[in-house]
């Protein structure tokens, strides 16, 4: 039954993804892919608010793993930059793409210590 409740929260993920994305997309004014950023950067933040409320309430890996591996899996994409960084390049846009991906990456990182610390 556990994974059903996985594979059903990925789906309600990527949902949640696609709209987000597109919505950012609607208002960016850069050239820089910047929906991704901010569904990765908000998945670390809510993956570390959930780990961190995890490692304080045991009892509850089914919850912890429907919602982090499940809706979290399907809602972030590092796939994702990951081709768009290749596009950068391809476009010869060399410093955007190194910003864009050292710029994710510790973000990211940043925004799932804080969620820790904050479920702390």
């Amino acid at each position: 039954m556990t994974w059903v409740l996985i594979a059903a929260a990925g789906g309600l993920g990527a949902a949640a993804r696609f709209l987000l994305d597109t919505a950012v997309a609607r208002r960016n004014r850069l050239s820089t892919p910047l929906g991704t950023v901010v569904v990765n950067v908000t998945a670390c933040l809510l993956l570390g608010l959930l780990t961190g409320w995890g490692l304080r309430h045991s009892g509850h890996d089914v919850l912890v793993a429907t919602l982090g591996v499940g809706f979290l899996g399907g809602y972030s994409t590092f796939s994702t930059a990951s081709v768009e960084g290749a596009r950068l390049l391809l476009a010869e846009r060399s410093i955007v793409a190194l910003v864009h991906a050292v710029g994710m990456f510790v973000l990211s990182l940043a925004a799932a210590a804080l969620g820790i610390w904050l479920a702390g």
